[in-house]
């Protein structure tokens, strides 16, 4: 009876979240619409494989309440798993693990023949289209081909803290606050660089979508935000770096290139960082809470966020932002969990144990 329940109503707060969008219909921007497509629930008996469920046009990972898999653009769970451990999960691979895997297995959303590794080495970590093994120390990176080939291997004089794979590229910060620039082949094309502080961390860092710029915020007394440009073949320079204002973080921060590369979005105690690729310019933009997900990814100059509040309870918001720094939306709602999601004009919301889909219409 208590399952009954739970299927037939869904948790209060995504409700109201929910109809707070569809009764409000705000512009976002001007002349475009959030429009209601449909709601899933994660706690359904839905089987993809009875039902024949492919997604549509396109699957979207997710991992949410305890759960983890892909929702089609039509709303059909095409994967609805149980998270019993650890997951990693992207667009073309996923896999479940132990803390410390003697065996790992990388399975494919195409359908291909999965891929087994062991003895194990580390986890999997799946950017831009490609397979990572990071190892159980954090000191080496290796990449993986589709049959589970290592294609190269490369270890770091101290474990790394972030890394960042886009445009053949893959960039890694360190714990002892040294930067690392590989090539497709694993090779180190840009000599290690220290950004100067008491304490030395590399707590983001991003690659630009051809491999041309670097973003970084670094340290943490004090913390900085550092962007480097592309010289000559493999020459990387400091064009701008700014001392940053507020409480350090201690932990990785949500950061990313957006706009055709134009702008960097990066996380701040005080807000959201906004740094402008051509004019050199910084902004904050101050948001009252802590940032949960970012997706930049539309054409539209549309950055979306989920914020939860700093007092510590599951208070949470949706913004949606026209850079540089205007408000268009911005919706409370309350959840131990959220998600998001963008798939061009598909904007996919989680919270609780259902997840939604709203287009970006224009009206």
């Amino acid at each position: 009876m208590a399952r009954e329940k739970r299927i037939f109503f869904f948790s209060s707060a995504v409700v109201v979240f929910l109809l707070y969008i569809l009764i409000a219909a705000q512009p976002v921007p001007p002349e475009t619409v959030l429009v209601n497509n449909w709601l899933t629930d994660l706690e359904s008996d839905f089987n993809a494989e009875e039902n024949g469920a492919d997604g549509g046009d396109f699957i979207v990972p997710f991992t949410l309440g305890g759960r983890f898999g892909y929702v089609g653009a039509d709303g059909s769970l095409v994967l609805n798993e149980v998270s019993e451990k650890y997951v990693s999960v992207s667009e073309k691979y996923w896999s479940q693990y132990d803390p410390a895997p003697e065996e790992l297995v990388i399975r494919k959303t195409d359908g291909g023949e999965e891929i087994r590794i062991r003895p194990a080495k580390g986890y999997p970590v799946f950017l831009d289209g490609r397979i990572f093994i990071v190892s159980k120390d954090q000191c080496s990176l290796s990449e993986l081909d589709e049959e589970g080939t290592v294609l190269w291997s490369y270890d770091f004089e101290a474990p790394f803290t972030t890394f960042d794979a886009s445009g053949g590229y893959v960039l890694a910060g360190t714990l002892d606050g040294m930067i690392e620039l590989l090539d497709s082949e694993g090779r180190a094309v840009f000599p290690s660089y220290a950004p100067s502080a008491r304490i030395t961390v590399i707590l983001g860092c991003r690659i630009s979508s051809d491999g041309s710029k670097l973003a970084l915020v670094a340290g943490i007394d004090q913390q900085r935000f550092i962007f480097l440009e592309r010289y000559g073949d493999s020459d990387y320079r400091v064009t701008y770096h700014e001392f940053l204002k507020g409480q350090a973080f201690r932990r990785e921060i949500h950061m990313a290139f957006i706009n055709d590369d134009s702008k960097v979005v990066f996380e701040q105690e005080d807000g959201l960082g906004i740094f402008d690729v051509k004019t050199r310019t910084r902004t904050t933009l101050p948001l009252g809470g802590t940032i949960e997900a970012m997706d930049g990814t539309g054409d539209d100059g549309l950055l979306f966020l989920l914020t939860k509040e700093k007092t510590g309870n599951s208070r949470k918001a949706l913004i949606a932002l026209s850079l540089p720094g205007k408000v268009l939306i911005n919706v409370p709602f309350t959840g131990e969990n959220a998600f998001l999601a963008r798939r061009g004009k598909e904007l996919f919301i989680g919270g609780g144990m259902t997840l939604a889909s709203f287009s970006l219409d224009r009206m």
